[in-house]
């Protein structure tokens, strides 16, 4: 039986092995593996790929969110907006530093947070806004970016699935205050083990990040802050700087088959995605929508070999660890109904076109 993986980082490794060890190599050798050239190259070549004034690397995705709240003061008892379709740490970071998630349904299109529903939520304990471009779909910045302004909100961006996305010409990451990479294996651009990177307008702000993931300290053992232990590896830069110049085309890639996917699917019971206007998606996730029966089309899938993922079985809203916020089923319902229908397709650039064939026909048995 045919077997179509959802994530093979494995051929990923084939294509680029040689590079990559003989800088890893070089890495060890060094013997200079914290915050070193690589870190600053890397900083330098990504902040230029985004479209950022500065960039700042550190340990992952998740303290970038983390020290994006911590660079704007965000303290016990200011509230923080943002969506509770998403990963968890969009917003644990918030409940580590006191502050307390305030979620606003998603636009049930697109899956990212709708921003007519955000106005509603502002009150005098609002500090900012936590976007997520879920799945590698840009939100809608425009009104996001008036509400703001018109509120003084700070705008972080959770880009961690959407490294190349672009809003109305512009790459995600430089739309907000604060954009929040990660770079998990499983992402667009991964690295082999955690990391992750911010992207910054103001320099000051870019200065504060820098003190912040090293312990609060400058100089070293003088800590005018209370920081953390967030620096992303040498290694890890080094990895990071071969995999960005292979971006673009993995990226073209990921588009190609979803437009195979969108022209196969289309006349299925299945809601393929959605994307709002002058938006460049970049497919960390190419997710359908199924309206019965999800979890039965899925394992019939995986009987048939083909893997797939959910993306997210339970909105943060009902999670148990957030129970004390007072959320109950039906309050945020676009974001109940998407947790019991999407279903995530293979959809990675080492996949063949006769890959994402095989993955749409067994959709089709599985539906219809």
């Amino acid at each position: 039986m045919r077997k179509i993986p959802f994530i093979d980082l494995q051929a990923q490794f084939q294509a680029s092995k040689d590079e990559l060890i003989n800088e890893v190599t070089a890495v060890l050798a060094s013997g200079k593996y914290v915050l070193g050239d690589n870190v600053r190259s890397f900083e330098q070549e990504f902040s230029s790929y985004v479209g950022s004034e500065k960039a700042v690397g550190c340990a992952s995705g998740s303290d970038a969110l983390l020290l994006a709240l911590m660079a704007y003061d965000i303290k016990e008892g200011d509230e923080i907006i943002t969506t509770p379709f998403t990963f968890f740490s969009t917003a644990s970071c918030i409940t580590r530093l006191g502050a307390r998630p305030v979620f606003v349904d998603i636009d049930p299109a697109t899956y990212n947070i709708d921003p007519a529903k955000i106005e509603e939520k502002i009150t005098d304990k609002t500090k900012g806004i936590i976007v997520v471009h879920l799945f590698g779909q840009p939100a809608d910045m425009d009104p996001i970016g008036e509400i703001s302004k018109k509120y003084n909100l700070v705008v972080i961006e959770d880009a961690a699935q959407a490294v190349g996305a672009r809003y109305k010409g512009k790459t995600v990451g430089s739309l907000g205050d604060i954009g929040a990479f990660s770079f998990f294996p499983t992402k667009n651009l991964g690295c082999c083990g955690d990391g992750g990177i911010m992207t910054v307008q103001d320099k000051e702000i870019a200065e504060r990040l820098i003190v912040l993931r090293d312990h609060g300290a400058k100089p070293q053992y003088y800590h005018p802050h209370i920081g953390i232990n967030s620096r992303l590896d040498e290694i890890q830069a080094a990895i990071l700087k071969v995999k960005l110049k292979l971006l673009p085309d993995w990226t073209d890639k990921r588009c190609a088959h979803a437009a195979r996917y969108n022209s196969l699917l289309g006349d299925t019971p299945v809601a393929i995605p959605f994307a709002i206007d002058n938006v460049s998606p970049v497919y960390n996730q190419y997710v359908i929508r199924v309206k019965s029966n999800r979890d039965l089309v899925r394992e019939k899938l995986t009987s048939l070999g083909v893997s797939t993922g959910v993306y997210y079985p339970l909105p943060l809203s009902l999670q148990e660890c957030f129970k004390y916020l007072g959320y109950k089923e039906g309050d945020l319902p676009h974001s109940e109904n998407a947790a019991h229908e999407v279903l995530a397709l293979p959809i990675t650039p080492e996949l063949s076109e006769s890959d994402i064939e095989y993955v749409a026909t067994k959709i089709k048995e599985c539906v219809t």
